[in-house]
C-alpha cells in the first residue's frame, strides 16, 4: 500500500518524488482581427473557406514557472478574398516541478496547451460575432497527436541527417 507524505510517496520502502503542476495565470498576450474588405462584402454573397494555424511555444520564466503561448490564427476567405482575419495568443504561466526532462516537455506541449485552447476559442468566437460575421465554432484540438507528430518528424529529420553524414563520409573515403 502506498501512503503518501509531505508530497513524496512512499511505496515498499522506497521514495518516489511526485510531481507538481499548477495554473498561475490565464491572459491574452497579442490579440488582431482584420476585416479588410467590410463593408463591402457583407453585401456580397460568399462561400466561406477556413484556414486555421496552430503554434505553440514554451519558455522557462524563472526556476519551475514556465509561460506557454498558444497561437491560434484563422483566416476566412471567399473566393480568395479574406473575409476577415483573427489572431490570438492565448498564454499561460504554469508552474510544473519534478517532473523529468521528457515529460516536461509533453506538458507543455500537450497539457497547457490543452488548457489554453478553450480561452482561444471562445475569443475567437466573440471577436468573429463581435465583427457582424455567423458564429464561428473551432473544432477541438488534439494536443497530444500533434505532439506525437512533431516527435516523428524530429525522428524522421535526425535519421535523414545521419544517413545522409554516414553517405558523406563514405564518399569522401573514395
Amino acid at each position: 500500500m502506498a501512503e503518501q507524505t509531505d508530497g513524496k510517496l512512499e511505496s515498499a520502502g522506497a521514495e518516489v518524488q511526485q510531481g507538481q503542476f499548477g495554473m498561475q495565470k490565464i491572459y491574452i498576450k497579442d490579440i488582431s482581427f482584420e476585416t479588410p474588405h467590410s463593408p463591402q462584402i457583407f453585401k456580397e454573397q460568399w462561400n466561406p473557406a477556413v484556414n486555421m494555424e496552430i503554434t505553440n511555444n514554451a519558455k522557462v520564466i524563472e526556476d519551475d514557472m514556465y509561460e506557454v503561448v498558444l497561437a491560434v490564427t484563422v483566416t476566412v476567405k471567399s473566393e480568395e478574398k479574406i473575409v476577415y482575419l483573427v489572431e490570438i495568443h492565448q498564454a499561460g504561466i504554469f508552474h510544473i516541478h519534478g517532473f523529468p526532462g521528457e515529460i516536461l516537455n509533453r506538458m507543455l506541449a500537450t497539457i497547457c496547451p490543452n488548457i489554453l485552447f478553450p480561452f482561444a476559442r471562445e475569443v475567437v468566437a466573440d471577436l468573429i460575432m463581435r465583427g457582424g460575421y455567423p458564429q464561428l465554432l473551432l473544432a477541438p484540438v488534439n494536443f497530444d497527436a500533434l505532439y506525437q507528430q512533431q516527435q516523428q518528424q524530429q525522428q524522421q529529420q535526425q535519421q535523414q541527417t545521419s544517413t545522409e553524414a554516414d553517405a558523406d563520409a563514405e564518399e569522401m573515403k573514395h
